[in-house]
C-alpha cells in the first residue's frame, strides 16, 4: 500500500510554492492548481497546509502578498517573491539536488 498523495509534500512545500512563484504572482488557488498540474495530480496542496506555509514565508520576507482580482472578479491576495525569496529558492534547490543525491546513494549502494 502506497503512502497518501499529501504525505509527498512533506519538507517540499516551500520550495514547490517558491519555484511556482519564480514564474510570476500567483494567488493561493493558482499555486495549487499549477503544483497539481505539472505533476500530473501525483502532488495535491491543501488549503490547510498552504495558507500558513505562505503566512510563514511572508513573515520570513521571502515573498509578498497584495489583494487583487481573480480571472472570475473575485477578489484574492496574490503572492510574489521578493528577492530575498529568489536567494531561498536557490538555497531550497540546492538542498534539494543533496537530498535526492543521498536517497539515490543509498538505493544504489549493493
Amino acid at each position: 500500500m502506497g503512502k497518501p498523495k499529501n504525505d509527498l509534500l512533506q519538507g517540499t512545500l516551500a520550495l514547490l510554492v517558491l519555484k511556482t512563484l519564480a514564474r510570476g504572482p500567483q494567488h493561493g488557488y493558482g499555486i495549487t492548481l499549477h503544483i497539481q498540474m505539472v505533476s500530473k495530480d501525483i502532488l495535491r496542496v491543501e488549503e490547510g497546509s498552504l495558507y500558513p506555509a505562505l503566512h510563514r514565508m511572508e513573515q520570513d520576507g521571502w515573498i509578498r502578498a497584495e489583494w487583487g482580482s481573480t480571472e472570475n472578479h473575485r477578489r484574492a491576495r496574490y503572492y510574489r517573491l521578493t528577492a530575498q525569496g529568489r536567494n531561498q529558492l536557490r538555497e531550497e534547490e540546492k538542498n534539494w539536488e543533496r537530498l535526492t543525491e543521498a536517497v539515490a546513494q543509498v538505493l544504489q549502494f549493493a
